[in-house]
């Protein structure tokens, strides 16, 4: 009977590989954008990781119905299912960018669309080549599920480095919101996750279309080890209790929770201090009475609506309320110095540093800036600029990039990588010169998107990059999250999305020097040329 109910399942997912495989027209079209789409149940906030064989086979599917009577038509068929498909991921992956467009919503508006559609039709494109490169190496059998894995990892890969990179919820993330599944990043990093996160999610297509018993259950089996692998090496590797601290530091993360439209309102200057030095102050129990017992407190980023370093009476206003030896780190506006032949000073993107004596010590200038949100390529601005769009930041002209990844130097602390908002998100990318650093120090403010999924995500990626450096990460957000994660992407402590508070922690050690610290994307391309090699052998 056990058999005959597995031959019936099996026959029933052979009808839904053959339905895929035929589809034509708007029907294929239809079949990849949902199936693209369904890949989104697997990212934050839901993390539903399981799922990621519904986009994973459907791929499969759809490039073994791209047929065509040459190599060329074949291409192109692949490219279009993996434009949809493509679509379908980012448009449900990435829709809550429309939020930002509504912020100021009398000037950014009318241009929601270009977030919300454009943008991912433009990313689709990635998956589209990586579709029609694999159907032109497509073996038979189930080497085509590496083939497929390959390329999609590729394309990734790409995607976190062509026109400054966008790598924000590659296909490896549908894995690392397990925490264990996620440890493999101290290896490999984020994108060796990925292949084998679409290599695992692919494998089940071959049940839908072997033409003989023989063998079927082999790719399924294989992803099945490799994933109780994974879930064995992140056994291993996280220690079973809480990771030890640093001795005598006591931070204290304040989140203000403030409207977006509000925190860069110059007018709101004052207040916005004000409620920043009231919550900062704020007793968090009995026996913790306001600032007394913290040695460093945390603000956002961007945290005013004014230049921090020009304004003497916030400095002492914010002295006033330090006690002997508090440091404040803040994120804020930081003025250079005017160049020759320049009307107005450079405007950075900074970490500061203020002592209790109101004075500034240390800044770091953000380094990888947003497009279109920070700044305007250069190639694209005098075009923008002439239909009325601008940067979404209120600095004219946007903000200039700091000149390199240096440590910032803080009293008290070991030294701390800085990365502010969307530099967490590129791996190999945070670390800094020099030395080890022993944390990163990730300010951000995810108010442009309201409560949605956007900063959800934003903190998986940040998250992940401690697994994969072996570093703890202090973040601090305008609306949250804010959290202490230490170096095996294990959360500590954390205020929620949308509320106002204050967190006080103790700051994770370091973990030792991973792999993936040490030899980059190294290993992935060899595990990639691995992938290729056995594809190629299978279909010998």
């Amino acid at each position: 009977m056990r058999r005959d109910g597995d031959g019936a399942r099996l026959m029933r997912l052979a009808a839904l590989a053959e339905a895929v495989i035929l589809a034509w027209g708007w029907r294929k079209r239809l079949i990849a954008l949902v199936a693209g789409a369904s890949g989104a149940l697997a990212l934050p906030p839901l993390d539903l990781w399981p799922l990621i064989i519904i986009p994973m086979t459907v791929a499969v599917w759809l490039v073994d119905g791209a047929v065509g009577t040459g190599r060329g038509s074949r291409f192109r068929a692949a490219f279009a299912a993996g434009w949809w498909w493509g679509f379908g991921f980012f448009l449900a992956g990435l829709w809550w960018l429309g939020a930002a467009f509504l912020v100021e919503a009398d000037k950014f508006a009318w241009a929601m669309p270009l977030g919300v559609v454009v943008l991912p039709a433009f990313l689709a494109l990635f998956p589209a080549l990586a579709f029609g490169a694999a159907r032109l190496a497509w073996p038979q059998g189930a080497g085509r599920i590496l083939v497929l894995a390959a390329a999609l990892a590729a394309s990734e890969w790409l995607r976190g480095h062509v026109l400054t990179g966008f790598p924000w919820n590659v296909y490896g993330m549908m894995l690392a919101g397990e925490i264990h599944l996620a440890q493999f990043a101290s290896l490999a990093g984020l994108y060796g996750l990925t292949l084998l996160a679409v290599a695992i999610g692919a494998a089940p297509a071959v049940l839908g279309t072997a033409k003989t018993r023989a063998g079927i259950w082999t790719a399924p089996l294989l992803a099945l080890a490799t994933l109780a692998g994974l879930f064995a090496f992140g056994l291993w590797r996280v220690p079973a209790g809480p990771s030890p601290v640093v001795a005598g530091v006591a931070l204290r993360l304040m989140q203000p929770n403030l409207p977006q439209d509000a925190k860069f309102n110059g007018r709101n200057g004052e207040a916005i201090l004000n409620r920043y030095l009231e919550l900062s102050d704020r007793a968090t129990s009995p026996t913790t009475p306001g600032l007394q017992r913290v040695t460093h407190l945390i603000w956002p980023e961007s945290a005013f609506p004014f230049l921090l370093g020009r304004e003497p009476r916030a400095l002492a206003r914010i002295a006033a309320v330090l006690p002997p030896d508090v440091t404040l780190i803040t994120g804020a506006a930081r003025a250079g110095e005017t160049l020759p032949g320049e009307s107005r000073p450079p405007i950075y993107n900074a970490i500061q540093v203020v002592n209790d004596e109101g004075v500034i010590v240390a800044s770091y200038d953000k380094v990888h800036l947003v497009p279109f949100g920070e700044y305007l390529p250069p190639f694209l601005e005098r075009l923008i600029r002439s239909v009325g769009l601008s940067e979404f930041v209120s600095i004219p002209g946007g903000f200039a990039a700091g000149r390199a990844r240096l440590p910032l130097a803080i009293k008290g602390l070991p030294g701390a990588a800085p990365l502010i908002c969307y530099e967490a998100v590129f791996p190999g990318e945070v670390a800094v010169r020099g030395p080890r650093a022993g944390f990163f120090l990730n300010l951000t403010n995810d108010g442009w998107f309201g409560q949605t999924s956007g900063p959800y995500q934003h903190f998986a990626q940040a998250r992940l990059r401690s697994v994969e450096e072996g570093l703890p990460l202090v973040r601090v957000a305008n609306t949250g999250i804010s959290a202490v994660v230490d170096a095996y992407g294990r959360t500590v402590a954390s205020l929620p999305l949308g509320v106002e508070g204050v967190l006080d922690a103790a700051l994770p050690r370091p973990g030792p020097t991973t792999f993936y610290a040490w030899a980059g994307d190294l290993v992935f391309a060899g595990m990639l040329l691995v992938f290729l090699a056995i594809s190629r052998l299978r279909a010998a």
